[in-house]
Protein backbone atom coordinates (compact mmCIF):
# COMPACT_ATOMS: atom_id res chain seq x y z
CA UNK A 1 0.00 0.00 0.00
CA UNK A 2 0.90 3.43 -0.13
CA UNK A 3 3.16 5.30 2.41
CA UNK A 4 0.78 7.93 4.02
CA UNK A 5 2.16 11.34 4.49
CA UNK A 6 0.48 13.87 6.76
CA UNK A 7 -0.77 15.51 4.45
CA UNK A 8 -2.72 12.95 2.30
CA UNK A 9 -5.83 12.78 4.62
CA UNK A 10 -6.47 16.65 2.23
CA UNK A 11 -7.86 16.67 -0.68
CA UNK A 12 -5.15 18.49 -3.00
CA UNK A 13 -6.87 21.57 -3.67
CA UNK A 14 -7.80 22.19 0.01
CA UNK A 15 -3.51 21.12 0.43
CA UNK A 16 -3.12 24.93 -1.50
CA UNK A 17 -6.03 26.42 0.56
CA UNK A 18 -4.31 25.88 3.91
CA UNK A 19 -0.69 27.18 2.74
CA UNK A 20 -1.95 30.21 1.88
CA UNK A 21 -3.73 30.90 4.76
CA UNK A 22 -1.50 29.50 7.24
CA UNK A 23 1.39 31.86 5.45
CA UNK A 24 -0.71 34.60 5.01
CA UNK A 25 -1.67 34.16 9.02
CA UNK A 26 2.40 33.66 9.89
CA UNK A 27 3.26 37.06 8.13
CA UNK A 28 -0.11 38.73 9.64
CA UNK A 29 1.50 37.44 13.32
CA UNK A 30 5.04 39.05 12.46
CA UNK A 31 3.50 42.44 11.85
CA UNK A 32 1.46 42.75 14.55
CA UNK A 33 4.21 41.28 16.77
CA UNK A 34 6.72 43.61 15.63
CA UNK A 35 4.48 46.52 16.09
CA UNK A 36 3.86 45.44 20.23
CA UNK A 37 7.40 44.55 20.27
CA UNK A 38 8.41 47.89 18.95
CA UNK A 39 5.91 49.83 21.76
CA UNK A 40 6.75 48.04 24.32
CA UNK A 41 10.89 48.03 23.53
CA UNK A 42 11.19 50.58 20.84
CA UNK A 43 14.09 48.87 18.85
CA UNK A 44 15.49 50.89 15.38
CA UNK A 45 17.64 48.45 14.23
CA UNK A 46 15.63 47.91 11.16
CA UNK A 47 19.32 47.03 9.09
CA UNK A 48 19.84 44.04 11.22
CA UNK A 49 15.81 42.67 10.47
CA UNK A 50 16.17 42.88 6.90
CA UNK A 51 19.25 41.34 6.65
CA UNK A 52 17.71 37.84 8.42
CA UNK A 53 14.36 38.16 6.44
CA UNK A 54 16.96 38.01 2.96
CA UNK A 55 18.77 35.11 4.46
CA UNK A 56 15.51 33.17 5.26
CA UNK A 57 13.59 34.29 2.05
CA UNK A 58 17.20 32.58 0.36
CA UNK A 59 17.19 29.97 2.11
CA UNK A 60 13.34 29.12 1.68
CA UNK A 61 13.72 29.49 -1.97
CA UNK A 62 17.00 26.68 -1.68
CA UNK A 63 14.81 24.40 0.32
CA UNK A 64 11.77 24.46 -2.00
CA UNK A 65 14.16 24.09 -5.30
CA UNK A 66 16.14 21.29 -3.29
CA UNK A 67 12.80 19.08 -2.43
CA UNK A 68 10.87 20.47 -5.71
CA UNK A 69 13.83 18.59 -7.64
CA UNK A 70 13.15 15.09 -5.12
CA UNK A 71 9.26 15.27 -6.39
CA UNK A 72 10.47 15.98 -9.81
CA UNK A 73 12.73 12.88 -9.90
CA UNK A 74 10.32 10.53 -8.44
CA UNK A 75 7.35 12.26 -10.54
CA UNK A 76 9.81 10.87 -14.10
CA UNK A 77 10.86 7.66 -12.82
CA UNK A 78 7.24 6.76 -12.53
CA UNK A 79 6.56 8.16 -15.99
CA UNK A 80 9.66 5.96 -17.27
CA UNK A 81 8.42 2.70 -15.70
CA UNK A 82 5.46 2.61 -17.15
CA UNK A 83 6.87 3.03 -20.69
CA UNK A 84 9.27 0.40 -19.90
CA UNK A 85 6.26 -2.32 -18.71
CA UNK A 86 4.48 -1.53 -21.60
CA UNK A 87 7.18 -2.40 -23.91
CA UNK A 88 8.29 -5.31 -21.80
CA UNK A 89 4.61 -6.40 -21.52
CA UNK A 90 4.72 -6.01 -25.53
CA UNK A 91 7.60 -8.01 -25.79
CA UNK A 92 6.45 -10.72 -23.95
CA UNK A 93 3.18 -10.75 -25.47
CA UNK A 94 4.45 -10.88 -29.08
CA UNK A 95 7.02 -13.72 -28.20
CA UNK A 96 4.23 -16.05 -26.39
CA UNK A 97 2.80 -16.28 -30.10
CA UNK A 98 5.78 -18.65 -30.72
CA UNK A 99 4.79 -20.97 -27.66
CA UNK A 100 3.14 -24.20 -28.19
CA UNK A 101 -0.37 -24.79 -27.64
CA UNK A 102 -2.17 -24.19 -25.39
CA UNK A 103 0.61 -22.47 -23.95
CA UNK A 104 0.81 -19.69 -26.21
CA UNK A 105 -2.97 -18.40 -26.42
CA UNK A 106 -3.40 -18.94 -22.44
CA UNK A 107 -0.24 -17.01 -22.00
CA UNK A 108 -1.30 -14.23 -24.43
CA UNK A 109 -4.73 -13.84 -22.37
CA UNK A 110 -3.61 -13.61 -19.45
CA UNK A 111 -1.29 -10.82 -20.49
CA UNK A 112 -4.14 -8.95 -21.80
CA UNK A 113 -5.78 -9.31 -18.57
CA UNK A 114 -2.84 -7.99 -16.81
CA UNK A 115 -2.30 -4.86 -18.78
CA UNK A 116 -6.24 -3.83 -17.93
CA UNK A 117 -4.86 -4.43 -14.30
CA UNK A 118 -2.09 -1.92 -14.10
CA UNK A 119 -4.38 0.51 -16.03
CA UNK A 120 -7.03 -0.66 -12.82
CA UNK A 121 -4.89 0.22 -10.47
CA UNK A 122 -4.59 3.71 -10.70
CA UNK A 123 -7.67 4.07 -9.34
CA UNK A 124 -6.92 4.28 -5.45
CA UNK A 125 -10.18 1.57 -4.51
CA UNK A 126 -9.14 -0.92 -6.51
CA UNK A 127 -5.36 -0.65 -6.26
CA UNK A 128 -4.91 -3.62 -3.79
CA UNK A 129 -6.95 -6.11 -5.54
CA UNK A 130 -5.50 -5.21 -8.81
CA UNK A 131 -2.27 -5.96 -7.64
CA UNK A 132 -2.79 -9.32 -5.96
CA UNK A 133 -4.30 -10.19 -8.91
CA UNK A 134 -1.57 -9.22 -11.18
CA UNK A 135 0.39 -11.20 -8.69
CA UNK A 136 -1.66 -14.33 -9.68
CA UNK A 137 -1.18 -13.86 -13.50
CA UNK A 138 2.37 -13.74 -12.56
CA UNK A 139 2.42 -17.30 -10.88
CA UNK A 140 0.40 -18.78 -13.29
CA UNK A 141 2.79 -17.17 -16.62
CA UNK A 142 5.66 -18.53 -14.40
CA UNK A 143 4.35 -21.69 -13.70
CA UNK A 144 3.47 -22.54 -17.52
CA UNK A 145 6.58 -21.13 -18.74
CA UNK A 146 8.39 -23.86 -16.27
CA UNK A 147 6.75 -26.69 -18.11
CA UNK A 148 7.08 -25.39 -21.73
CA UNK A 149 10.98 -25.05 -20.38
CA UNK A 150 10.85 -28.84 -19.47
CA UNK A 151 9.08 -30.11 -22.32
CA UNK A 152 10.78 -27.97 -24.92
CA UNK A 153 13.92 -26.06 -24.08
CA UNK A 154 14.83 -24.32 -27.15
CA UNK A 155 16.01 -20.89 -27.72
CA UNK A 156 12.70 -19.52 -27.79
CA UNK A 157 11.00 -20.70 -24.69
CA UNK A 158 14.51 -19.09 -23.47
CA UNK A 159 13.63 -15.42 -24.86
CA UNK A 160 9.97 -15.82 -23.56
CA UNK A 161 11.24 -16.71 -20.13
CA UNK A 162 13.75 -13.73 -20.26
CA UNK A 163 10.49 -11.46 -20.99
CA UNK A 164 8.13 -12.74 -18.90
CA UNK A 165 11.32 -12.15 -16.22
CA UNK A 166 11.07 -8.53 -17.07
CA UNK A 167 7.54 -8.04 -16.34
CA UNK A 168 7.93 -9.49 -13.18
CA UNK A 169 10.86 -7.07 -12.12
CA UNK A 170 9.45 -4.09 -13.68
CA UNK A 171 5.87 -5.35 -11.72
CA UNK A 172 7.87 -5.13 -8.53
CA UNK A 173 9.76 -1.43 -9.67
CA UNK A 174 6.69 0.41 -10.48
CA UNK A 175 5.04 -0.98 -7.57
CA UNK A 176 7.61 0.68 -5.57
CA UNK A 177 7.59 3.76 -7.35
CA UNK A 178 4.06 4.50 -6.89
CA UNK A 179 3.95 3.80 -3.60
CA UNK A 180 6.58 3.64 -2.00
CA UNK A 181 9.21 6.34 -3.21
CA UNK A 182 7.64 9.75 -2.07
CA UNK A 183 9.64 13.02 -0.62
CA UNK A 184 10.25 12.55 3.05
CA UNK A 185 7.50 13.48 5.61
CA UNK A 186 9.89 15.23 7.77
CA UNK A 187 11.15 17.17 4.76
CA UNK A 188 8.02 18.73 3.67
CA UNK A 189 6.89 19.19 7.63
CA UNK A 190 10.36 20.84 8.04
CA UNK A 191 10.20 22.83 4.40
CA UNK A 192 6.66 23.92 5.75
CA UNK A 193 7.95 24.85 8.92
CA UNK A 194 10.70 27.13 7.83
CA UNK A 195 8.25 29.22 5.45
CA UNK A 196 6.02 29.49 8.28
CA UNK A 197 9.08 30.98 10.33
CA UNK A 198 10.20 33.11 7.47
CA UNK A 199 6.80 34.59 6.57
CA UNK A 200 6.83 36.08 10.05
CA UNK A 201 10.03 37.32 9.94
CA UNK A 202 8.61 38.91 6.84
CA UNK A 203 5.62 40.42 8.84
CA UNK A 204 8.24 41.52 11.05
CA UNK A 205 9.88 43.22 8.64
CA UNK A 206 6.84 45.52 7.43
CA UNK A 207 6.16 46.28 10.96
CA UNK A 208 9.42 48.53 10.79
CA UNK A 209 7.43 50.64 7.74
CA UNK A 210 4.89 53.34 7.78
CA UNK A 211 2.47 51.24 5.70
CA UNK A 212 2.00 47.73 5.28
CA UNK A 213 1.66 46.44 1.40
CA UNK A 214 -0.88 43.52 1.76
CA UNK A 215 -0.42 43.36 -2.10
CA UNK A 216 3.05 42.57 -2.28
CA UNK A 217 2.71 39.98 0.54
CA UNK A 218 -0.48 38.29 -0.80
CA UNK A 219 1.69 37.75 -4.04
CA UNK A 220 4.97 36.12 -2.11
CA UNK A 221 2.34 33.76 -0.30
CA UNK A 222 0.82 32.80 -3.63
CA UNK A 223 3.91 32.27 -5.23
CA UNK A 224 5.36 30.14 -2.34
CA UNK A 225 1.99 28.08 -1.51
CA UNK A 226 2.18 27.26 -6.00
CA UNK A 227 5.24 25.52 -5.28
CA UNK A 228 4.17 23.34 -1.98
CA UNK A 229 1.00 22.69 -4.13
CA UNK A 230 3.32 21.03 -7.35
CA UNK A 231 5.69 19.40 -4.48
CA UNK A 232 2.64 17.76 -2.90
CA UNK A 233 0.79 17.18 -5.92
CA UNK A 234 3.80 15.24 -7.57
CA UNK A 235 4.03 13.31 -4.68
CA UNK A 236 0.69 11.41 -4.64
CA UNK A 237 0.02 8.60 -6.88
CA UNK A 238 -2.12 9.43 -9.97
CA UNK A 239 -4.50 11.13 -7.60
CA UNK A 240 -3.56 14.77 -7.90
CA UNK A 241 -3.67 17.04 -11.13
CA UNK A 242 -0.51 16.18 -12.31
CA UNK A 243 -1.05 12.53 -13.70
CA UNK A 244 1.66 10.06 -14.99
CA UNK A 245 0.75 9.70 -18.56
CA UNK A 246 -0.55 6.26 -19.52
CA UNK A 247 -1.09 6.02 -23.09
CA UNK A 248 1.97 3.47 -23.74
CA UNK A 249 -0.24 0.79 -21.34
CA UNK A 250 -3.48 2.52 -23.62
CA UNK A 251 -2.38 1.77 -27.16
CA UNK A 252 -0.63 -1.65 -25.97
CA UNK A 253 -4.70 -2.90 -24.82
CA UNK A 254 -6.31 -1.05 -28.09
CA UNK A 255 -3.73 -3.66 -29.82
CA UNK A 256 -3.97 -6.84 -27.73
CA UNK A 257 -7.76 -6.29 -27.62
CA UNK A 258 -9.49 -8.49 -30.40
CA UNK A 259 -11.35 -6.87 -32.77
CA UNK A 260 -15.19 -7.75 -32.64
Amino acid sequence: MMDTQPLDMLPIWSVYLLTVLVLFLAAEMGFHLGKFTQKRWPDEAEAGVSTKVGAALALLGFLLAFVTSIAIGNFNERRHLVVLEANAIDTTYLRAGYLAEPYGTQSRELLGEYVGLRIKALDPTATASAIARSEEIHTELWLMAEELAKENPDPTVALYIMSLNQVLDLHTERVNAELGFRVPPNLVLGLYAVAIITMVLTGLYDSYRERHNLFALIMVVLIVSVVFFVIVDMDRSNVGILQIPQKALLNLMQRMTPAP
